[in-house]
């Protein structure tokens, strides 16, 4: 099959492809033409920490780049002030246009240890939507139906339970569908849960007698509990500015089972390595830890090289699989009568806020000494070695 290298590596960490069969065309066209194909993202920067399940279908935008095509970032500057609500069941705060652009900033810092800097066109909505008057509006809307947006799971079950659901909330999906119509989208990626709206931009291209873009839908990353959806709020993700040691720790905390999802979805291995792996950890004689440690050292070494994952991999087995200290330790010099937990942790970055602190001795991950602490509100006052969850050490002296 012609495209056939082409499209092994595009239906990599694929959920679903709408349609294939259009894809082998718009590839033909973009081969004779010289043309590459626009490959649309969009991202509302409501926060800037960035997980690595934000970047499922970022990879796959680069893939597309290393074939020669061209990755469009859509900064939702306008949807941002509105709240998606896809896949919630509640609306979602709205921000500033000042909050906006400096979340955006930092997001797409993040976004180019994935992307290929000179292969990636950054587009502002309101460069379209900014002009646009209330008649171009009312316009786009009434290219859909009522009963279109009942159709959408979220939409539907917030009606039913009698839940609010703004008329703003409806626009979305509207505004999201003419992105792909004002760039000239070949290609739209986004999570599972994004098809409907990702559907809606190939119904307002056609509407506009543009050809349709092509869906392309990625599942979402479990986080590493094994259990939800990976979040900031579950405190069960891996950021992208997460250190070294970090990402390698939380990555070797992950359940066994989830091994061979996260190469699929979080690594840059091909899928004869993947299904290599596979059938090792079903093999009796092969310890999951030891592959486990090669998928800590891969996602490492993505983010931040060769030398920082093998250090990162030789603490970690120092600390744990040796059970001894880690030899760079950051230390605090007492200097006052006592200090009280929260405050030394978060005060020498540990922690970033007495909230986090809080949260995770509630949770029994934070130990002086090698005991589990339950008081919010001990005080050091003494030569300690506090630990929090199992990557996180800070040695008190006097």
């Amino acid at each position: 099959m012609k495209f056939e290298k082409e499209l092994k590596i595009i239906r990599k960490g694929v959920t679903e492809l709408i349609t294939e069969a259009e894809l082998i065309k718009k590839l033909e066209k973009a081969e004779s033409s010289g043309k590459p194909l626009r490959i649309k993202y969009g991202i509302d920067p409501t926060g800037y920490d960035v997980h690595i399940g934000h970047l499922v279908p970022i990879r796959k935008m680069r893939d597309f780049q290393d074939l020669g095509h061209l990755g469009i970032i859509i900064i939702g500057d306008f949807t941002a002030t509105i709240g998606d609500p896809t896949g919630k069941d509640e609306s979602r705060p709205t921000l500033t246009p000042e909050q906006v652009k400096i979340n955006a900033e930092k997001y797409m810092d993040q976004l180019y240890t994935v992307l290929d800097p000179d292969k990636t066109e950054v587009r502002w909505q309101t460069e379209w939507f900014g002009p646009m008057t209330m008649k171009d509006v009312i316009g786009l809307m009434s290219k859909f139906t009522l009963a279109q947006f009942m159709a959408h799971e979220t939409f539907r079950k917030r009606y039913e339970e009698g839940l609010p659901l703004g008329m703003n909330e409806l626009m979305y999906p509207v505004l999201q569908a003419y992105d792909s119509y004002a760039i000239e989208a070949d290609v739209e990626l986004g999570a599972t849960e994004q098809k409907f709206n990702i559907l809606s931009g190939r119904d307002m291209q056609r509407y506009f007698g543009m050809e349709e873009q092509i869906a392309i839908l990625t599942p979402i990353l479990m986080g590493t509990d094994g259990k939800e959806k990976m979040s900031k709020s579950l405190n069960n993700y891996i950021a992208v500015f997460d250190t070294p040691g970090d990402k390698f720790g939380k990555t070797m905390s992950i359940p066994d089972d989830m091994i061979v999802n996260y190469y699929k979805y979080a690594t840059q291995l091909s899928l004869d390595e993947i299904e290599n792996i596979s059938k090792q950890l079903q093999e009796s004689h092969v310890n999951p830890m030891v592959i486990k440690k090669r998928l800590a050292y891969e996602i490492v070494r993505i983010y931040h090289g060769e030398k920082e994952a093998e250090q990162a991999q030789s603490e970690f087995e120092q600390v744990f699989s040796k059970k001894e200290l880690p030899e760079d330790m950051p230390v605090y010099k007492l200097q006052e009568n006592s200090i009280s937990i929260m405050d030394v942790l978060v005060k020498n970055g540990v922690c970033t806020s007495n909230g986090e602190v809080k949260r995770l001795i509630k949770q029994n991950a934070v130990s002086v000494d090698g005991n589990k602490i339950n008081d919010i509100f001990l005080e050091i006052d003494g030569e300690v070695i506090i630990k929090v969850g199992k990557r996180r050490f800070l040695k008190i002296e006097k």
